[in-house]
């Protein structure tokens, strides 16, 4: 059994910064592409940023330049920095990761974290 576990969301004030981190744990031989998400009300998911296994990085447009995504594979981890946030960045963040176990490849996603930016 695959789990990915997020953590980091929070309230912040316009321009701040949070770190989202997610943990990839369970039967895993290896994770390919890792990446997170995010959610807003009444609005459909969309991709923020991409991590490869061999670190090439892809961005939303309107993250580019404010968020940097990384990853540690020897911890099975990624993270999200977030800096300069702005009111339209509150969602909830979800992790995803295509993740070999002995048996399968799939995607996985992990629970959500809420980022909320408000003063």
């Amino acid at each position: 059994q695959v789990q990915l576990v997020e953590s980091g969301g929070g309230l912040v004030q316009p321009g701040g910064s949070l770190r989202l981190s997610c943990a990839a744990s369970g039967s895993i031989s290896s994770i390919d592409t890792m990446g997170w998400y995010r959610q807003a009300p009444g609005k459909q998911r969309e991709l923020v940023a991409t991590i490869t296994s061999g670190r090439s990085t892809h961005y939303e447009d309107s993250v580019k330049g404010r968020f940097t995504i990384s990853r540690d594979n020897a911890k099975n981890m990624v993270f999200l920095q977030m800096n300069g946030l702005k009111p339209e960045d509150t969602a909830v963040y979800y992790c995803t990761a295509n993740i070999r176990t002995r048996s399968i490849v799939g995607g996985y996603w992990g629970q959500g974290t809420q980022v909320t930016v408000s003063s």
